[in-house]
């Protein structure tokens, strides 16, 4: 570690003096995909560039002109983000990072769509598939255990997707290409003096790669909002309504899946499911005074799930149905002494916030035979509340030096019934959750900084795995991460950041995703720790390219008593390494050139790291725009360019497969209105 150290030490010394041209500020640890401008922000709540952790920024330009059925594939562009692509229906995908997988079983990151929490009960994230790339102006994503704004499913970090806010615009962009996939997105702003307004709707139909595996969803959604003719007060409602349908093709067995990966079994025919989610909230922003802000966001958000699935023709089809509502309230104060009588006051921030939110959940489950129920497997139904609170400052005590020290509390509460079982248990008791966190960065020179956090974040059980179902007391899984790296910037055209982490889990828990109960399993003590490297690039005026490689470990260090064979094992469905690079030209003032790729290593499906591994793929893709007139923007896009094999793959009685999407092009036309 100390090696490690005296490298990043030296690095910046190494990097030279940069020219003026990269707008993008040293004294933090984010990085912008993109040309987007950040300023610094003087008033409000403290924003994600301040975490000093690694923060990525992906701007509206990498993010509105994407063909993608769900919005988790808009992360593919994210460093270091892994996709776990399941592609049945609904439950198509998942987002996650830093050493933890996609499969559900831990869900480590906080979703949040325009700083209200979009995750379920158990973390999902059923909620990101409610947008549409058009309505999107960027993506934070904020790696690492040291951000102090969140508790709840915050074990590895956050995703807050950011949608159009204000401005005077009429867009639309439709869509037809492979699959039979149509789609049709419309978003428009209206700003007239104190008054904002933006609308957006979309629909999207898809007959799917492989068969019964069609899919539809359609979205609505407005906002409105008001700011005082002073400035200092802002408030307005935000509402969203998602609706979708969808078949799923199941799992091949391994040699079936490389004959024809675009076959479904006969006995999916009748599985799949409907989704219905609403999220809606309340924000209001007053600045107290030149010094102090407040910050307030009241939300609702419901979502239900009813899926048919069928693992096996040897297994029973199984109806899941998920019923949630999560009422919950978000507010920050902050502060900034620019008055202060001592110096390295006036670039301070102090902040103090808190979180409550209430859950409504049913959770029913029934053994079917083509979509008619024969008998109730559990019926399930819970509250779970959760309380929380912060505190943190920025502290300029040195021209060079930034310090953010932060502290957090978090507080569960709730019971739990199954009215098939005739069962009900009181939550379990985690008590205060104590998360003490600590950030610096040093910029010794004006084109490099150096930074380093340390902070915990927490584990619950999910469902069921929350209450008191035995005897046995549970407590949280507590999350001791730290981070250490460099954000350089040598040159006008490039900048970058190298990054080493770590995280520690205490007694990481698992859900048991098939369990009729609902239940978990222990997987012990273990670590995660891996190396980031980013590089962005601009070559020349009409040019540019970014190349991200992330290197990743995980392993159990001291397992459940019950599973001794697990020691020293990796983590399952935990690939090796993950990356994606592109470039991008300019070649005209109308025509403009893109190809990306994206991959992953190779993963075991058990924590006993018995059997083979499976799972890596490298993708390419590319586009072509053309601009026809300042009021039309034709695209060709394509997916899959080289055609490669690549699956999602989990393992029963046998290794079962679901094959990705084979190469797809689409053709779009996107209208300013």
């Amino acid at each position: 570690m100390k090696r490690n150290w005296m490298y990043a030490a030296t690095l910046p010394a190494l990097l030279g003096a940069a020219a003026p041209g990269w707008a993008q500020d040293n004294d933090d640890a984010a990085l912008v995909l993109g040309r987007v401008e950040v300023t610094a922000k003087r008033s409000g709540p403290m924003s994600a560039r301040g975490v000093l952790s690694s923060v990525d920024i992906l701007d509206a330009d990498h993010i509105q002109n994407q063909q993608v059925q769900h919005a988790w594939e808009l992360f593919a562009r994210a460093p270091g983000v892994m996709l776990t692509q399941f592609r049945q229906g609904n439950e198509s995908g998942k987002l996650s990072f830093r050493g933890f997988n996609g499969e559900g079983e831990v869900n480590a990151v906080k979703l949040l769509i325009d700083g209200i929490p979009g995750n379920d009960n158990a973390g999902g994230m059923p909620f990101l598939d409610m947008l549409f790339p058009l309505e999107i102006s960027g993506v934070e994503v904020v790696r690492g255990t040291n951000d102090p704004r969140y508790g709840l499913h915050n074990i590895a970090g956050n995703a807050n997707v950011q949608t159009r806010q204000g401005g005077n615009y009429s867009d639309a962009r439709l869509s037809y290409g492979s699959f039979a996939t149509r789609e049709l997105q419309f978003a428009q702003g209206v700003e007239n003096g104190n008054w904002a307004q933006n609308y957006f709707a979309g629909y999207l139909k898809s007959g799917g790669y492989r068969a019964n595996s069609g899919f539809d969803k359609s979205t609505v959604g407005g906002k409105w909002f008001y700011t005082s003719d002073d400035g200092r007060t802002r408030g307005g409602l935000s509402i969203r309504h998602t609706e979708s349908n969808g078949d799923e093709a199941g799992y091949l067995e391994a040699a079936d899946a490389r004959r024809d990966p675009a076959a479904s079994y006969g006995y999916a025919r009748s599985t799949g499911g409907n989704r219905a989610m609403t999220q809606a909230s309340v924000q209001l922003d007053h600045a107290l005074s030149d010094n102090v802000s407040l910050a307030t966001r009241l939300y609702h958000n419901k979502v239900q799930d009813q899926r048919w699935l069928r693992y096996a023709i040897t297994a029973s089809q199984q109806e899941r149905v998920i019923d949630e509502a999560h009422t919950g309230l978000l507010a920050s104060l902050t502060y900034r002494p620019r008055d202060a009588a001592v110096g390295w006051l006036r670039n301070a921030t102090l902040e103090a916030g808190v979180s409550a939110e209430h859950q409504n959940d049913a959770s029913p489950r029934y053994n079917t035979l083509n979509q008619v129920r024969v008998a109730t497997t559990r019926d399930q139904h819970f509250r779970f509340d959760s309380y929380g609170g912060y505190v943190q400052a920025v502290l300029q005590p040195l021209p060079k030096l930034k310090l953010i020290p932060g502290y957090r509390l978090d507080k569960v509460e709730g019971d739990f019934t199954d009215r098939a079982a005739g069962t009900h248990y009181g939550i379990q008791d985690y008590g205060l959750i104590r998360q003490p966190k600590f950030s610096a960065v040093y910029t010794p020179v004006s084109n490099a900084s150096i930074y380093a956090n340390w902070g915990k974040t927490f584990q619950l059980g999910a469902g069921a795995a929350a209450y008191r179902s035995t005897d046995s007391a549970l407590r949280p899984s507590v999350n001791e991460g730290w981070e250490g790296g460099v954000k350089f910037t040598p040159a006008s055209w490039l900048n970058g950041r190298l990054a080493l982490w770590r995280q520690d889990a205490s007694d990481e828990v698992k859900r048991r995703l098939n369990d009729p109960a609902g239940g978990s399993e222990n997987v012990g003590s273990t670590r995660r720790e891996g190396a980031d490297v980013q590089f962005n690039l601009l070559l020349g005026g009409d040019a540019s390219a970014w190349i991200s490689y992330s290197r990743q470990r995980s392993r159990i260090v001291r397992p459940d008593p019950a599973a001794p064979n697990t020691l020293g094992k990796q983590i399952d469905h935990l690939p090796g390494h993950l990356f994606s690079a592109g470039y991008e030209i300019q070649v005209s003032p109308a025509l403009k050139l893109s190809a990306w790729t994206n991959g992953q290593g190779d993963y075991y499906l058990t924590s006993a790291n018995t059997g083979g591994k499976y799972g890596a793929y490298t993708l390419l893709n590319a586009s072509a725009s053309y601009r026809v007139s300042p009021r039309l923007t034709l695209e060709l896009q394509l997916k899959n360019l080289a055609n490669r094999y690549y699956e999602y793959v989990w393992i029963n009685d046998q290794t079962r497969h679901a094959p990705g999407d084979g190469r797809a092009a689409y053709l779009s036309a996107s209208f300013s209105l």
